[in-house]
């Protein structure tokens, strides 16, 4: 009996163990996957560079999902990864028979012109578990619909945006599909077999529909049971809709968003029996009010972003049936008349009316506290001010509210919503919050769930009491309100389920007090910007290991990083920038697999860098800027090509620039100024093809200038909140316009520049560096430069400075500079330049002296020196007054200077011999014998020169 349950032991926790252990995946469709990955990147592409051969385990491939328990690929992700340099691409659709499970296929915006013939296309049917197939914004014709019908299991086919044309036949081997998209294409009519009752949703978006031979509508009525048609971006002048879409007696949403319509377009959609939801946001062209008249059992109408008229107001009072209204962004204001509310709507559960400019009236006049079934309600971004109108109370079905970017004072202790029971989602961000004064010590019957208050920094006090009576928190921003008081750890325990906590700038300060025992809901913490002090408490790990990001920047701590922090393996993004850290930067950082982002500038880090980013396969933001790294650059990284940024400015590190950065594929962003580093630019840095701006400058790097490529490739998309977040949290330094400026967000991806400047390079500036058509910023300065200006800098036709300063530069400035219009910073002073300064137009007329001074040849406005009338290659003096403007040689210069060396050489003289009375006596001694010497030779020759007349 024992030796059975240890065999039953062994067996449970054999199984349980295959439902979470990482698989690899079947060799055979990791080889097929590495064959698809040299189709798409036939014939030099560089996509998916994680699909190594070396690495066996393929499910953890980016773009690749697989079932967990028989490691079979289930999902591949593939859209818009072909190069579009590469041109078209043909598919070989045997690629894909390996994979058996394979139940959603993403093939989108790959410039896909077709399949190989022959290649797999007659056993599509092996896909047996296809469901769905993405193909959109590709260029298939209608050849394509003969590829697909042998897919059994296919539900939803996107075919939208490709080049499809004129008649489109659905055979019935396309009769599972309840999704079709064939929107973006030039389609006249639909045939379809007779069992065709399964499509449910047909995408028609932008079809070509002004013509007299269009028959595409009238062909609809072979798709009976269709129950959502989305027409959007047409043009359905001339045309009444309900008329051609009368035989669709089970359509019930009907999308028309961004269409062309006239006074007719809308009439008899009535009749249409089973539709309730209409969407018709930015129109072209006015939407008459009359259609809405008959629309009285309408659930559903988005009229957001058109200038709507008073009289749909009064259409939309008889649509008693409507539960949900979209008014976004329509130009609705105060003024509306008071009998042309929302007075009927009786049933409305969701409206939306932000972002336009509505006042107080709208909770009064127009009944909006009327409305006891409305569950959302949207006003933010209006002109509404002063105190929460007390009718707000009369909401008792609210749940969520969203009031922000507005003008309302809002009590931090949110007293005028108490009796809102259902409220679980209020935002208020963007408004004035100020401190109430709790007299009643009343609690709220409301258990929120979200709660956003941030806004510019108030004195609100300490946190308002109801904040300990809520359990339900899931989200709580408090920036930039101006609390004061210790970490309120007391919220994390109360919310076991809180995911979100934001408090930066909350002028919190003391210790960070961690909550008692372990909350694993908690992912993401934001105290950055406070007064916080002492060390980071060694058990954060334990408490929060459910931690995705962590920003605890800009605070007083110090000590070490913990070693727990080590052990939450769900970390993606880590801030402890500007603290007053210090010690060594812990090895263990690097083996921290889901780090993405990790910001350590701004402290007091010693030692050398990491050795390895070992296990860290997703990192791609590395700053370690500003503090006082010693040693070589000698990180190595698990996955080079995942970097995009990495910042090690403003340390104390030493030696070459590592060739090994070439690896870094995708590097966007390269830091490395303010070192001792020294020797040639590794000739590899200038093939990054992604490296939008580097900066070399106050370093020893010596040797040429290498010719450099800045990318104009767009940036990636960001995938989750959180990868944003990170991208959106990154910050560094760069010197732009002679300003040393932290840049952050989203304003980086704009930034594109080249600082070598305080450096010992040599030799021309490449030529080259006139084609970087894109760059804001040059600084070559302060180095040995030679050799002229290329002329063509006159293409960098997007820069705003450029400094050439205290080099060595010759020749004219090229002329055609003066096209370099939106040029703000520009300085070519201490130099050897000669000719004329560029003509004072455009920009150039801005520019002053100080910008070209020591440059003993050059002449013409700002300079005071004045251009001789022809300026020959040799000039020759023209001035019979000692001025040489024109002359090889400034002769005024020339005494100046010549004094000045005279001057200086007796002061020499004299204070050597005044410090060493060695020489001082061999001085006096040489003098003495020089005029014996002297007197002597004229005594004994005297009579001689008295023959020559002198006496």
């Amino acid at each position: 009996m024992g030796l059975f349950l240890q065999v039953f032991t062994v067996l449970v926790i054999t199984v349980s163990l295959q439902g979470w252990l990482p698989l690899g995946c079947l060799e055979e469709e990791r080889i097929a996957l590495l064959h698809l990955k040299d189709s798409l990147n036939y014939p030099n592409g560089t996509s998916l560079p994680s699909w190594m051969k070396a690495d066996a385990h393929c499910c953890e491939w980016e773009s690749i999902r697989c079932n967990r328990s028989t490691g079979r690929v289930t999902l591949l992700l593939l859209d818009s990864v072909r190069n579009e340099e590469l041109g078209d691409w043909y598919l070989n659709a045997s690629l894909f028979l390996p994979f058996h499970q394979l139940n959603a296929l993403y093939l989108g915006n790959n410039r896909i012109a077709g399949w190989v013939e022959k290649k797999g296309d007659y056993e599509l049917q092996k896909l047996s578990n296809l469901e769905y197939l993405s193909l959109g914004s590709n260029r298939f014709d209608n050849t394509i619909l003969s590829f697909v019908e042998g897919l059994p299991s296919l539900t939803s086919l996107y075919l939208d945006d490709n080049r499809l044309e004129g008649l489109i036949e659905l055979k019935e081997s396309l009769s599972s599909l309840e999704y079709l998209g064939l929107g973006g294409n030039n389609i006249k009519k639909l045939v379809a077999s007779r069992d065709t009752s399964n499509l449910r949703t047909l995408s028609l978006y932008n079809i070509t529909t002004y013509e007299s031979s269009f028959q595409l509508l009238q062909s609809l009525e072979a798709f009976p049971n269709l129950t959502t048609l989305d027409l959007s971006s047409n043009d359905f002048r001339g045309r009444t809709l309900g008329d051609e879409l009368q035989n669709l007696s089970s359509l019930e949403s009907l999308y028309l968003d961004w269409c062309s319509l006239d006074e007719h377009t809308l009439q008899s959609l009535g009749a249409l029996p089973s539709l309730k939801n209409l969407s018709l946001q930015e129109l072209n062209g006015t939407i008459p009010s009359g259609v809405f008249f008959d629309l009285k059992n309408w659930e559903y109408l988005d009229l957001s972003y058109n200038t709507l008229s008073n009289s749909i107001f009064q259409a939309i009072e008889t649509m008693t049936s409507l539960k949900t209204l979209y008014l976004q962004s329509c130009k609705l204001d105060g003024r509306i008349p008071t009998t042309q509310g929302f007075l009927n709507l009786k049933n409305l559960e969701f409206l939306d009316l932000s972002s336009n400019t509505l006042n107080n009236s709208i909770f009064q006049t127009m009944g909006l506290c009327d409305l006891h079934h409305l569950q959302v309600l949207y006003i933010k971004d209006n002109n509404l001010s002063g105190i929460l109108p007390p009718c707000l109370a009369n909401l008792t079905s609210l749940q969520q509210l969203h009031l922000s970017y507005n003008h309302f004072t809002i009590p931090m202790s949110l007293s005028p919503l108490y009796n809102l029971s259902k409220l679980k989602y209020f935002d208020g961000s963007g408004n004035e919050i100020y401190a109430e004064e709790d007299y009643q010590n009343l609690s709220p019957k409301f258990q929120l769930e979200y709660l956003s208050l941030s806004s510019p920094g108030k004195d609100a006090g300490a946190f308002p009491k109801f904040l300990y009576h809520q359990f339900s928190l899931q989200y709580l921003d408090l920036t930039n309100i101006q609390i004061k008081g210790e970490f309120p750890n007391w919220l994390i325990e109360n919310n076991t389920y809180i995911q979100e906590l934001h408090l930066e700038n909350c002028s919190l300060s003391g210790p960070f007090l961690l909550p008692k025992n372990s909350h694993v809901n908690l992912s993401f913490l934001s105290i950055s910007m406070n007064h916080f002090q002492g060390q980071i408490p060694s058990e954060i790990g334990a408490r929060l290991p459910g931690l995705e990001v962590l920003f605890m920047s800009d605070n007083g701590f110090n000590g070490s990083i913990p070693f727990s922090l080590g052990h939450i393996s769900s970390l993606q993004a880590f801030d402890l920038s500007n603290n007053s850290l210090q010690g060594q930067i812990p090895g263990w950082i690097g083996n921290m697999s889901s780090l993405e982002f990790l910001d350590l500038s701004g402290n007091n880090f010693s030692g050398r860098l990491p050795p390895r980013f070992g296990t860290s396969s997703n990192l791609r933001y590395v700053y370690l800027s500003r503090n006082k790294l010693q040693g070589p650059i000698a990180m190595t990284f698990y996955d080079s090509f995942e970097i995009f940024t990495l910042d090690l400015s403003h340390n104390n590190l030493t030696g070459t620039i590592p060739e090994w950065i070439i690896r870094l594929s995708n590097l966007r962003f390269l830091l490395l100024s303010y070192n001792n580093l020294e020797g040639e630019i590794p000739i590899q840095l200038s093939r990054l093809d992604h490296l939008t701006l580097i900066d070399l400058s106050h370093n020893h790097l010596s040797g040429n200038i290498l010719s450099w490529m800045i990318s104009t490739h767009p940036f990636p998309v960001q995938y989750n909140s959180y990868d944003y977040e990170s991208s959106s949290h990154q910050s560094f330094e760069f010197t732009m316009k002679n300003v040393s400026l932290s840049y952050r967000g989203s304003i980086i991806q704009y930034l594109t520049g080249i600082d070598f400047s305080c450096n010992n390079f040599t030799g021309e500036i490449p030529h080259e560096i006139g084609n970087l058509n894109k760059i804001k910023a040059l600084n070559l300065s302060h180095n040995s430069l030679t050799g002229p200006i290329p002329p063509t800098f006159s293409n960098l036709k997007e820069i705003e400075s450029l400094d050439l300063s205290y080099n060595k530069l010759d020749g004219e400035i090229p002329p055609q500079l003066i096209e370099l219009f939106s040029l703000e910073v520009f300085s070519v002073a201490h130099n050897n330049l000669s000719g004329k300064t560029p003509a004072r137009v455009a920009q150039f007329a801005t520019f002053e002296e100080s910008c070209y001074k020591d440059n003993l040849f050059l002449c013409g406005e700002p300079l005071p020196k004045i251009c001789g009338a022809a300026m020959p290659p040799s000039p020759m003096p023209t001035s019979t007054n000692n001025e040489d403007n024109g002359g090889f040689m400034d002769m005024e210069v020339f005494y100046v200077t010549f004094w000045a060396a005279y001057i200086m050489v007796l002061l020499v003289i004299g204070a050597v011999l005044y410090i060493n009375s060695y020489w001082r006596q061999a001085w006096f001694h040489f003098i003495e014998v020089s005029i014996n010497i002297c007197y002597y030779f004229l005594v004994d020759n005297l009579s001689i020169l008295s023959k020559f007349g002198f006496s």
